[in-house]
Formats: C-alpha cells, structure tokens, sequence
C-alpha cells in the first residue's frame, strides 16, 4: 500500500520491449536505497516489482495489461517518473490509501497558474467520474490529491509549489497523459450498497 506521497522525481534509464510486455530501468537514488529483488516500488502511481537492482537504478517488468491501462507504455529513456516505496505499518498515512492499481487514464486540459499554486484541470474517463466527488482524493501519477472540482467528464486540482516542482505535473502540459486512481474505499461502498454502477 502506499499513501500518494512522492519521495523523489526519478527517470527511466532504458527500455526494453519484449514483446507482449516491457521492461524499464529507472533511476531513483532514494526509493533504492533500500530496495531488494521482489519489492514494491510506485512509478506514476503503478506498483511495480523490482526484478534486478543495481546501484541507484532498478528494472521492472510491465506486462500487456498494466501498458494498456496505464500511460507507462508512452515513457521513453529520460522520461521523469514519481516514484514511492510502499508505506511502512505504523507509519504516518501522509496522503490517502493508494493501492498502485491504476483505473484509467486521463489527459491534462488546462494550466491556470496563480502566484502561489496552479490549478490543474484533467479530464476523466465516463466509468470512473461516480467515484470523484469535490474535496474528495484522487491519485493523479501516484500523486494523492484533493479535488477542487468535480464535473462530469473532468475535474481540477490545486498545485502547489512543493508538489510542482517535486512531481511530474510540474512537468506535464495541456494533452499529456496521466495515471488515475480512484478512492478504493468509494468503490468498496459502491459494491456493497449494489449500486447499479456497480461491477458484477
């Protein structure tokens, strides 16, 4: 599990593919400090396992599935990438509850800066817009959010410096994709009340 708290902007180094699947090498001197072979490292919000780990860098093996429901398929050598180390029991939930299971993808619209925060507007695939409510979290790249406001097809964040200039949405730009994870607990509700929405 992780919180959608960024420890660093780190960068894929290589990419291999391998046909139905790839394999990335990625630089991240904080998240493989103390990283192993099987561990769980976040990159744009998709919990990869380590395969090989070797000074500050670490490969990972997507398959098909993750590449087709992800944005990680568009990553390129010297892309940026937020990573996360899972949180450690007993350790501050500093965001929200994370899984690293990405919903969907949607793509940045807009960037409305202010002097002291941006605002962010994002559009939001129909299967996932019952579950995004105004003031409620969201994890964008496998950054936790909160929304400002929630419409039907989109919804905006409020930026503010520390997370532009220490994630990839300081980077991103008006059609860029991005990773979306939706509140876990909004869709277990969902299920047990039966709504119609709800997956069979």
């Amino acid at each position: 599990m992780f919180t959608g708290i960024v420890e660093e902007l780190g960068e894929v180094t290589a990419v291999e593919n391998l046909g139905d699947a790839s394999r990335f090498r990625l630089r991240g001197p904080v998240v493989t400090e103390d990283a192993k072979h099987g561990d769980s490292i976040a990159v744009n919000g998709v919990c990869l396992t380590v395969v090989e780990h070797e000074g500050d860098e670490f490969t990972a093996d997507v398959m098909a599935e993750t590449l087709d429901r992800s944005s990680l398929g568009a990553l390129t050598v010297g892309s940026r990438v937020n990573l996360e180390r899972p949180t450690a029991v007993g350790a501050r939930l500093g965001g929200h509850i994370v899984q690293g299971h990405v919903d969907g993808t949607g793509s940045v619209l807009a960037r409305t800066p202010s002097e002291h925060w941006e605002i962010v507007k994002i559009s939001l695939p129909d299967h996932l817009a019952r579950y995004v409510v105004e003031k409620g979290s969201i994890t964008v790249d496998g950054i936790s959010l909160t929304v400002v406001e929630a419409g039907p097809d989109h919804f905006s964040v409020s930026l503010i410096p520390t997370t532009l200039a220490l994630t990839t949405l300081g980077l991103k730009q008006p059609g860029d994709p991005v990773n979306l994870e939706v509140d876990i607990i909004a869709k277990y509700v969902e299920r047990l009340l039966g709504s119609p929405g709800a997956a069979r």
